[in-house]
């Protein structure tokens, strides 16, 4: 791999959580550096508020990303717009990468007027049209003969497009792996499959999940390259999914991802990590925080500093909280947006639907 060293199996560009590598210099601009450090950081700052907001009881559900912010982020920057995204529920930074705003995704998890999706979703469920980002779902590993299909269509229709599809170690349990990467491998298909391996499913750990070495090792079955990553080296995880890319886009096929990484936080909301981890193994990885490593690779190139870091801060909390006032005084999406969507030219039986919905509600009001 350019730019990286292999330790342990795991390709890493960042060495220690506090230093670069000397000598590893990365191949993206001071710009771009800059834009992943942003983006990580709001995916941290957004998972702090939002995950109090539910315990406030103010929103209902939230899976935090914390502790695999580099793991989406440096993998979704690789691709380009017209590529398309397939999440599973722990990737917000993808999407506020391709400029899903803040605003967007807190109305999301209100489920009010202004969300994208009209409330149809449970909150950390978004989809955005406008970015390539599809609609994320709880079932585990739909998304994977999904992602596959979408490039199999382009590949038809002669588009230069990709699909990048994100899935837990779990996920590797499910029919939905076999069958999208064993399609993908026959026939070539453009998509990077990118595993997102943080240790459990739920409570389920690895141990539990697979008796394979790694998770990228089950590429070989299937005729794919797989290759192990540090999950917590934003840069690593860059290179590794660039270049991944670049093969996709030449026609040299699909690639396995494995990005080790560890879930800092509970499952959801609805989760107790404390009866199935002990706490030791929690403060080990607090070790290799990825914004950590990467921002003390940024200050010691002189790209950073403290008060960069408080005004970085600052402003994303003030987005934060701006995006939070909007979204709970405004009103569930009306009612008969449940009607819209549904085909592209409404027939006539759902239009009696709609109006018998209607009629009926005017009623009750009226009573």
């Amino acid at each position: 791999m350019s730019n990286a060293l292999t330790t342990d199996g795991l390709v890493t560009v960042l060495g220690s959580p506090q230093k670069g590598r000397s000598g590893i210099e990365p191949s993206l601009p001071a710009k771009s550096l800059l834009r992943l450090y942003e983006i990580m950081t709001q995916v941290r700052l957004v998972d702090d508020r939002m995950l109090l907001l539910q315990r406030q009881g103010r929103i209902g559900f939230y899976l935090t990303a914390t502790g695999e912010e580099a793991s989406h982020v440096g993998s979704a920057f690789a691709l380009e717009d017209r590529d398309w995204i397939f999440p599973a529920y722990r990737e917000p930074g993808a999407a506020f990468l391709r400029g899903l705003t803040i605003q967007d995704f807190v109305c999301q998890l209100y489920g009010n007027i202004h969300d994208p999706i009209k409330g149809r979703q449970m909150p950390n469920h978004i989809s955005a049209r406008a970015q390539n980002y599809v609609s994320i779902s709880s079932p585990v590993g739909t998304q994977i003969p999904q992602a596959v299909g979408a490039a199999w269509a382009a590949r038809i229709r002669g588009d230069d497009v990709i699909s990048l599809v994100f899935f837990g170690d779990g996920t590797s349990s499910q029919g939905d792996f076999h069958v999208g990467l064993n399609f993908a491998g026959v026939f070539k298909i453009p998509t990077i499959f990118l595993c997102r391996n943080n240790g459990y499913a739920i409570s389920v750990p690895l141990s539990k999940q697979t008796a394979s070495k790694s998770i990228a090792i089950k590429g070989r079955a299937y005729g794919i390259e797989g290759v192990r990553v540090d999950g917590n080296d934003v840069l690593a995880v860059y290179e590794v999914t660039k270049q991944a890319v670049d093969k996709a886009r030449q026609g040299g096929g699909p690639t396995l991802i494995e990005a080790v990484t560890y879930r800092r936080g509970a499952h959801s909301s609805s989760d107790d990590p404390r009866k199935y981890r002990e706490q030791s193994e929690v403060e080990q990885w607090l070790e290799l925080d990825p914004l950590d490593r990467f921002g003390g690779f940024l200050r010691e190139r002189g790209l950073w500093d403290d008060e960069k870091q408080k005004a970085l801060e600052e402003r994303i909390k003030k987005e934060i909280a701006d995006a939070v006032t909007h979204a709970e005084v405004l009103p569930g999406p009306p009612v008969e947006t449940l009607f819209d969507d549904v085909y592209a030219t409404p027939h006539a039986e759902l239009l009696r639907q709609k109006q018998a919905l209607l009629d009926h509600l005017e009623s009750e009001s009226g009573s």
